[in-house]
């Protein structure tokens, strides 16, 4: 590339925010379900009435929650890097990445009824 060439710019915003947000949310991800795996373990007994009750507690419920936005941030940073790097039209691009926003919007609204409705 010469010196006076213009670089172009197709969206793409990589960076250090991005690599430490995944690794950031993959580590609140990871604790969380080491935390819930220690909780199945040490519990004497584990039945429905005692698993609605962990998740009943306000802070039980933050705290999924927190681990939820990891979660489909997360996704949504690994799929728009899979869509940017291996689908190559813009328009096909375009809509996997409008798809992938819809559905994982979707999934954050259902995610907080569900936590919200024990």
């Amino acid at each position: 590339m010469s010196i006076g060439a213009k670089r172009l710019v197709v969206g793409a915003h990589y960076g250090l925010r991005d690599w430490l947000g995944q690794r950031v949310s993959a580590v609140v991800l990871g604790v969380y379900a080491i935390g819930l795996l220690a909780y199945v373990v040490l519990a004497d007994r584990l039945d429905y009435e005692r698993w609605a009750a962990l998740f009943a507690t306000p802070w039980m419920k933050v705290a999924t929650l927190l681990v939820l936005a990891a979660l489909f941030y997360h996704a949504w940073v690994g799929m728009r890097d899979l869509w940017m790097d291996y689908v190559k039209p813009v328009g096909v691009r375009l809509t996997l990445q409008v798809l992938t926003v819809l559905y994982l919007l979707g999934c954050a609204v259902w995610s907080v009824q569900v936590l919200w409705s024990v």
